[in-house]
Order: C-alpha cells, then structure tokens, then sequence
C-alpha cells in the first residue's frame, strides 16, 4: 500500500493554465513537469502512464477543473490516484468516482483483493462497483442537477467495441463531457495490433452532431487522447 506524499515545501503548486480564454488549451509546462516528477513519478512510476501522458492528465484536469472525474476498469486504482493528486496539489475541488467489475465478473484485469488498492484509504475518492460507463452516468445524473462539468477517464484496453460502446455513450448521453481515452496510439494498420481505440473514436466523432477538439500524445505506445467540446475553449 502506497502512503499518501506530503508536499515537502508548499500545500499547492501555482494553476499552470496560462491564458484561460486563449482559443486553445495553454499551460505552463514547467510547473506540470514539476509537478509529475516530484509527486506523480514517485507513486506510479511510468506504467501504465508514461510521462507525457501523466502530463496531459494534469493539464486537463487543471484547465477544465471538472466538478466531477469518473474512471473505471482501473485495476489497483493508478488513474483515480493521479486524479486525487491533482485535484489536491492543485486544489481543484471535484468528486472522484472510481468503478470496478463486481467481484463474481471474470476479466484478465480484474483486480480481485487488490480493488483500488492506491486510493482505499482516501475518503474522497467513492468507489464503486458495476459496468463502468453506465454507473459513471448513472452517478453524474443523480449527482448533477445543472450540468456540472464532467471529466470521464476511458481505458481503451486495445478495444475498438468497448471504446466505440463507452464513448459513443458518453456523448450521446452527456451534455459537455471532457473525455481522456487511453491506448489510443494509432498503430500502422499492418502491426494489426492497437488501431482499434483510434479508429473507435474516428467513428465516434464522425457519428455526432457535437464538435469536439483533439489533443493526442503521439510517436509510440501505448498513446492517450483528448476530447474537449470546442465551445468550451473559445
């Protein structure tokens, strides 16, 4: 069980978000770089998030400072653990919701006795049990009466139906959602091997009548993308 960093010399690192009403997202990346080193890297190392993708976390959190963050299908809890730490060193307020597979489900990453092992013991972080996407939405509806910002985490797992399933979902059913996809790395369609998340969102977005911005984390595995409305960075 990992314990929970203090931060040696100060409560809060300074919002890296540079020029909020810029025409696209701008932080300081100096300060996010900081922040991953010295807080992030320590508890996760780089797997399953490499750097850069630990960065793009943190900046989207710190830029749209969602009132809600969901993620599920997150193994020990590493994803729900980042988010807790910037919404702390940051201090962003927002709810963490975190959902598994019920015990009785078989899946190669069902996490067992080790069910969000990294965030436990955080009261601030509710974990849940049931089919990821749905309980996310289930949670939100009941929780956000005004519609409330809200940032849904998505592990593509490699999947181009479980992808094409959770974000078709997210979209139709959330008004503005902010969405990171994970795995999303568009691999050569010859390696025959993770272009399924990557052309899952191409349908995705194709099929709605909502315009969404892109960000991506590019040249080489496992990959991780953005997707905020573009109404919302104007």
């Amino acid at each position: 069980m990992f314990k929970i960093l203090q931060l040696k010399q100060k409560k809060y690192y300074q919002d890296p978000v540079l020029n909020p009403t810029s025409t696209e997202p701008e932080l300081n990346k100096w300060i996010v770089s900081d922040f991953v080193s010295e807080v992030l890297y320590p508890i996760t190392k780089n797997r399953p998030f490499t750097l850069d993708e630990q960065m793009l976390m943190t900046e989207t959190v710190c830029k749209f400072k969602p009132e809600y963050i969901f993620d599920w299908g997150t193994h020990i809890g590493k994803s729900a653990r980042i988010f807790w730490e910037i919404k702390n060193a940051f201090n962003i307020g927002c709810e963490i919701h975190s959902i598994d597979l019920p015990d009785e489900e078989e899946h190669v990453e069902h996490p067992g006795q080790r069910r969000g092992e990294l965030v436990l013991h955080l009261k601030d972080v509710k974990l849940h049990q049931g089919d990821g996407v749905s309980k996310s939405i289930e949670i939100y509806k009941e929780r956000a009466k005004n519609n409330e910002s809200a940032l849904f985490y998505v592990d593509g797992d490699h999947s181009y139906d479980s992808v094409k399933r959770e974000l078709g979902k997210i979209l139709e059913e959330i008004k503005n959602p902010i969405i990171l996809l994970h795995d999303t790395y568009n691999q050569d369609k010859k390696s025959k091997y993770n272009t399924g998340p990557y052309r899952a969102i191409n349908y995705c977005l194709k099929n709605t009548n909502k315009k969404y911005s892109r960000i991506e984390t590019k040249l080489g595995l496992p990959g991780m993308t953005l997707l905020y409305p573009t109404n919302l960075v104007s």
